[in-house]
């Protein structure tokens, strides 16, 4: 397959690997409700050392991912903060921001996004799948890197967003009326992917049987492409009797014998299912398709604002949540997520947005399960000064419930202003004129003004509105200094027993711990695919430097007749500072040693 060339590639090719485990630490005053890292979370940090961080807990349990990364048009002045071991990439860190002016910005882009899908691919759940939002500035490299880190096999579609609801009258050539949305899921043979569902038939099930099933009607006969021909399908040239008890056969509309699109055996069983036309004497039969056995519509690749919001949906749903305060550049409409949510996700599912902005994932989450009675769990990662202030603040309010006391502005009128148009000058102001006495009784005011080659007409109203809050709690979270064991423990600061033990339990079994089955006063982690997992291991420097902290004969017994763990006959995995039992005797009872690094339990000197 071929693969996209950067420079940095080999540097960043495993970088993801070298990043340090960073825990998660959790801040209660910025946080609703109890603290607990197992609900949602709201990540205020470097994302690529977060997606690190939730390694441990969520590896491997994600089922939606939403991303809406820099789309690296050259004006968002985004940085390239990675500590890449390379000079040139060292070099890269002392020219940011990344701007048009960039020659290596492109390069730059697929340096940030490549470790980054990596770590985005372990933590998705086999089911899961991957949403990312992009223009024409960097698709086409993104998709090629995501052919590379989740195989081409893994590539569901390209979606296009239709983010304009009108023409910009400024731009040079084309006006831009959408964004793409690439979608690729972990393992397509097990992807989660709804249909979506309809509250009425569409309209096309135009018939309805004597049982009250609607349904249309399709030929039977094959229509398009290699398979409508005699040729290329043999088998499904035969002849089926007619009413008039003729054999009919297919036919090509030129006469060349054709192909029906059913074999013969599913006919028979499908018999009932069959309709005969009559035409200038010519029997024609079709098959019906109903409309409560298609469970729901197959989403189509293009989400219009008609049904998912534009972005001018957006920036109204934000400047709603914050009127008199900052704008954010670009926010994504709410519905857009909802609708990636009704595919993508079921009532348990754990989302997550590791380049979270505004917050819109958080809220379409929270929407959707006020909607369906659901439990999703959203986990956002923001690294911007604005994790507290917009983010999470957001999210706050989106739960608490919140008041709106401003200008609701709804656009009236919006049209171009062109040399014809000025012709007749006219005929647009008597359109302004009528706007102003069929709608003016249900504004304040009229506004009108020419903006970027358009007439744009519209109302405005004073208004004060209270929404209510949908419910909800997360945490906010930042993340601690990196974890090394070989470091970190000089007896001043220990990390705690659920901490390490995340970290350890992924580093030995490349899965991710289930903290609520941690059962921490008998030193155990949990059962991966092959092991039971044990820690001993207590926050106190006195306690690691003790024989208590040692795997010895007696705890290396029990652990091996466990009567609730030893069911499986699985070995066991312990870490311990040390051991008083040679391997000699463990490996025959099940049980294997894994020596904690001497530092985590010595005392520096100096």
């Amino acid at each position: 397959m071929p693969e996209l060339q950067f420079k940095g590639k080999e540097f960043v090719y495993n970088h993801h690997l070298s990043v340090p485990y960073r825990p998660l630490e959790m801040d209660a005053g910025k946080s609703i409700g109890k603290p607990s890292l197992n609900g949602n979370l709201i990540i205020h940090g470097d994302n690529l050392h977060a997606l690190k961080a939730l390694l441990p807990m969520y590896a491997g349990k994600v089922d939606c991912i939403f991303i809406d990364p820099p789309y690296n048009t050259g004006n968002e002045g985004w940085n390239y903060n990675d500590n890449v071991n390379s000079p040139m990439m060292q070099e890269w860190l002392k020219s940011n921001p990344v701007n048009a002016e960039d020659m290596l910005r492109h390069d730059k882009w697929c340096a940030m996004m490549y470790p980054r899908f990596k770590l985005l691919l372990e933590l998705l759940a086999p089911r899961g799948s991957l949403w990312m939002t992009l223009d024409d500035n960097e698709e086409h490299r993104a998709k090629s890197i995501l052919d590379e880190v989740f195989g081409e096999q893994g590539f569901l579609a390209t979606v296009i967003w239709e983010k304009g609801d009108s023409p910009r009258m400024d731009a040079d050539y084309f006006s831009t009326r959408f964004d793409y949305m690439l979608v690729y899921a972990k393992e397509k043979s097990q992807v989660l992917f709804h249909r979506l569902q309809e509250d009425e038939e569409p309209p096309h099930y135009n018939q309805e049987d004597a049982t009250g099933r609607k349904y249309y009607l399709k030929p039977l006969r094959a229509m398009g492409g290699q398979g409508e021909t005699r040729e290329s399908r043999p088998n499904l040239y035969y002849g089926i009797p007619a009413p008039n008890g003729k054999k009919v056969f297919p036919k090509l509309e030129n006469g060349q014998d054709g192909a029906w699109r059913w074999s013969s055996k599913k006919l028979a069983a499908e018999i009932n299912r069959i309709e005969w036309k009559e035409s200038g004497g010519s029997w024609t039969p079709y098959f019906r398709i109903y409309a409560d056995t298609s469970k729901g519509r197959p989403p189509e690749t293009i989400f219009y604002n008609s049904e998912v919001g534009s972005s001018r949906n957006a920036k109204a749903e934000l400047k709603e949540l914050f009127p008199d305060e900052r704008s954010f550049d670009n926010p994504k409409p709410t519905g857009l997520i909802e609708r990636v949510l009704e595919i993508a996700s079921n009532g348990d599912s754990i989302v997550l947005d590791s380049f979270a902005g505004s917050g819109t994932t958080a809220h379409a989450v929270l929407s959707t399960n006020r909607e369906d009675g659901g439990s999703r769990r959203f986990i956002l990662v923001e690294g911007e000064d604005y994790a507290d202030e917009l983010t999470a603040e957001r999210v706050r309010r989106v739960i608490k419930g919140y008041r709106f006391d401003g200008i609701r502005k709804e656009e009236l009128l919006c049209e171009p202003v062109t040399f014809t148009s000025l012709k007749n000058p006219e005929k647009l102001m008597k359109q302004v004129e009528a706007i102003e006495n069929l709608e003016g009784h249900k504004f304040d005011a009229i506004k009108k003004e020419v903006t970027d080659g358009e007439l744009v007409v519209t109302g405005e109203k004073k208004v004060t509105k209270k929404t209510e809050g949908l419910g909800g709690e997360f945490t906010y979270c930042a993340l601690g200094e990196p974890l090394d064991l070989d470091k970190i423990l000089t007896g001043k600061k220990l990390p705690d027993y659920e901490t390490i033990g995340a970290w350890l339990y992924h580093t030995a079994t490349g899965e991710a711990l289930t903290t609520n089955k941690v059962r921490k006063g008998e030193w155990y982690l949990g059962e991966s695919a092959a092991y039971h997992v044990w820690l001993v291991y207590k926050p106190e420097l006195e306690f690691l430097k003790s024989s208590q902290a040692a795997l010895t004969l007696e705890l290396a017994e029990r652990i091996a007749k466990d009567p609730e763990r030893s069911k499986s006959g699985k070995r066991h995995l312990v870490f311990a500072p040390a051991k008083y039992v040679p391997n000699k005797t463990l490996l025959p009872m099940g049980v294997e040693y894994a020596p904690l690094p001497f530092a985590l339990y010595r005392v520096e000197k100096g």
